[in-house]
């Protein structure tokens, strides 16, 4: 998956208010069984089943094939879900993160996650972001009523901010991990990053 460093993020969202969200429902199963990992194969799965009907027609009123909602992420537009309570749960298949970050999501917002699917999104390039309930919820009537409303991540302060109200949450992140993803390091990047002191610390 792309590896770009986290600052500040600030774009409009895709509300995906849909509650105990399951790794099924964010890529079918039979995309499992697929050897590629070309990120467009899994981004074009990222919730197939509710955007496409049989026929592989769009489902006209599922919340991504809406028009406000419908344009492919970019910087500043659609680099953020705000999705519902419990996102993730189901089965740990990596596929999930992948589509995800395959469809060029950069940040999911929600008041939990599934604790394996939280993890495969931070090894994936996604900021998981877990915020209360209440200010879940406030973000939802803020996008409704305005689609153009704009959240703001701001990784170094781990802060949340809806900029259609001014309201700020404080989030929680894993120190290593943030230091990864400000710095756009996976596990083997930061191994490398680190060689000159493993390799004195060996000759010790």
């Amino acid at each position: 998956m792309a590896k770009e460093k986290f600052d500040i993020i600030q774009s409009t969202c895709i509300p995906i208010e849909i509650d105990n969200c399951n790794t099924d429902l964010i890529i079918p199963a039979r995309y499992l069984a697929s050897t590629t990992r070309d990120p467009k194969f899994f981004g074009d799965a990222f919730m197939h089943d509710l955007r496409f009907d049989a026929d592989g027609k769009p489902v006209a009123d599922f919340v991504m094939n809406l028009p406000e909602y419908s344009e492919a992420p970019r910087k500043g537009v659609h680099e953020i879900i705000v999705g519902g309570q419990n996102w993730g749960s189901g089965s740990s298949r990596e596929h999930a993160a992948w589509a995800i970050a395959g469809y060029g999501v950069r940040v999911v917002i929600s008041s939990s996650f599934a604790d394996i699917h939280r993890n495969n999104l931070l090894n994936c390039f996604v900021l998981p972001v877990v915020v209360s309930r209440e200010f879940q919820k406030e973000l939802f009537a803020s996008i409704a009523a305005d689609s153009k409303t704009e959240v703001k991540v701001d990784v170094p302060n781990q802060t949340v901010t809806n900029m259609a109200t001014g309201h700020s949450e404080h989030f929680e992140i894993n120190s290593y991990k943030k230091y990864c993803l400000m710095n756009a390091y996976d596990d083997i990047d930061f191994l490398l990053s680190n060689k000159d002191k493993i390799e004195a610390f060996e000759k010790k």
